[in-house]
């Protein structure tokens, strides 16, 4: 059975590329996860690729129970976020993965010039866990199990993930026409 993306990509999603891309590329990822880690590179790679003609979201997916900071490095991730420094937040995680623990989120804030005790009292207060806590739920309705999944234009991919597998599946959808 096919699994559908659930809700469909909104103005709450984190999103890179035009909003009427013919080919929408949506990740549920967990920052501390060692494959999200290794599809970072790939993401970017597609990105590249398709330019324009794509738009790339990520959803949080944290699995607390094998990752311990991926919570909070998913919160951190929302509250630069909030400060528009989404992208540059979520790049520098995935860089680092190695290092996630709170002093490290605290320092990568800081690095990209937020305020350090602001959004460290916004980590310690939870702020931004329910803006995950709804990217997770949405995971759960959408027939995610594990990270990274992708959907391609709102339809979940089960194939390969590496490059050049995406890539086709992108062009597939591409030329498929489906949206």
């Amino acid at each position: 059975m096919t699994s559908h993306l659930t809700p469909p990509v909104g103005p709450h999603d984190h999103a890179m590329g035009p909003a009427d891309a013919p080919l929408t590329l949506v990740e549920y990822g967990d920052y501390e996860c060692p494959y999200c880690g290794m599809a970072h590179p790939i993401d970017k790679a597609v990105q590249r690729r398709f330019g324009d003609r794509l738009r790339f979201v990520f959803r949080h997916f944290p699995i607390s129970q094998l990752h311990p900071h991926a919570e909070h490095a998913a919160e951190i991730a929302e509250i630069a976020g909030s400060q528009g420094a989404f992208w540059p937040m979520h790049d520098m995680l995935y860089e680092n993965q190695h290092a996630l623990a709170d002093e490290d989120l605290i320092g990568y804030a800081a690095q990209l010039g937020l305020d350090e005790k602001w959004a460290a009292a916004m980590l310690a207060s939870h702020t931004f866990a329910p803006r995950v806590r709804e990217d997770f739920l949405s995971g759960v309705r959408s027939g995610v199990n594990g990270t990274p999944t992708f959907f391609i234009n709102g339809i979940r991919h089960d194939g390969p993930w590496d490059a050049p597998s995406l890539v086709e599946a992108l062009e597939h959808a591409l030329h498929a026409g489906v949206r």
